[in-house]
């Protein structure tokens, strides 16, 4: 992966996605500023910064060590699609980032959303219409439309990473992989659940920090970007998968919730741009490595 010596600013660094990503690009040899309010969950080896990134008049390039790249993972209630928090935080995340480019950062990566698109049966990509139709999805879908108005004016790289169903260490997420882990530890025999029928794009949040860290290791593909495996998979074929790899004894109660109004009957991610990026970053690593050799 050719990031190796690049100051790369990470916020929400402590997160569930993003102390994942840390760790893949301190391990790819990437100098990472680590922001975030707490830092229990981040490698020791990251520059770890606390800091509000809500304030205003701060010049956020020279304070954060003048990064070349900013990832910015940084948002409050994810889980909770219509927390108002998602509308009242919409400006500070547009002024942080908007500050960064102003003041020199040449590449900007954002977490985007599937649910930016609202409801929508099939396969989605950069040109798929949006219409959000949860709190969440309306905040991030404008602070994308907000920061590509913003980098047609200052001219930087601009990456939004449009993630999907993201499972895999989860004792430390909020998915519904981690409510069965509970409810099995708490000796229920029972979980309630939808029918289950609903496809969705799963990508194990291992593969998720890979492939994030791929993106901003390049900048020759940018806009949107799928994050995702390009495979639609019914929500009750992963979630019985789950429970025999586990070996759990708690049954899925099929149809005790209704399916939620914005999610439709199948929505994955058309893979080929995070494919372009795997081929051009394996690409880069092997001459890298190549050069490498011919110079001892």
């Amino acid at each position: 992966m050719n990031i190796e010596g690049k100051k790369v600013l990470v916020t929400g660094a402590n997160g569930y996605i993003g102390h994942n990503v840390v760790k893949y690009l301190l391990d790819n040899n990437a100098i990472v500023i680590a922001a975030d309010i707490n830092n229990n969950n981040i490698d020791e080896r990251a520059i770890f910064k606390k800091i509000n990134i809500f304030e205003d008049n701060v010049n956020y390039y020279e304070q954060l060590g003048e990064p070349d790249i900013c990832l910015h993972m940084a948002w409050r209630d994810g889980f909770k699609h219509n927390s108002m928090n998602h509308i009242k935080d919409l400006y500070g995340h547009y002024n942080f980032l908007s500050n960064l480019a102003e003041n020199g950062i040449s590449q900007i990566a954002v977490m985007g959303t599937m649910h930016e698109v609202g409801f929508f049966e099939g396969k989605i990509d950069e040109n798929t219409p949006t219409n959000p139709l949860s709190l969440y999805g309306i905040a991030k879908n404008s602070l994308r439309q907000m920061m590509e108005l913003k980098q047609k004016e200052l001219g930087f790289n601009l990456q939004w990473l449009r993630c999907f169903y993201i499972y895999g260490d989860d004792l430390n997420n909020n998915s519904i992989f981690t409510k069965i882990i509970q409810a099995e530890k708490e000796g229920k025999e029972t979980f309630p659940f939808t029918t289950g029928e609903t496809k969705y794009d799963f990508i194990h949040v291992n593969d998720l920090a890979r492939q994030i860290s791929s993106v901003i290791s390049q900048d020759q593909v940018n806009g949107i970007i799928n994050c995702c495996s390009g495979q639609p998979v019914a929500l009750k074929d992963k979630v019985e998968s789950f429970l025999d790899e586990h070996n759990f004894k708690i049954k899925l109660d099929y149809g005790v919730f209704p399916e939620r109004p914005y999610d439709s009957k199948i929505i994955y991610g058309d893979n080929t741009k995070i494919n372009t990026i795997m081929n051009i970053v394996n690409n880069n690593t092997n001459q890298y490595n190549t050069n490498r050799v011919k110079s001892r």
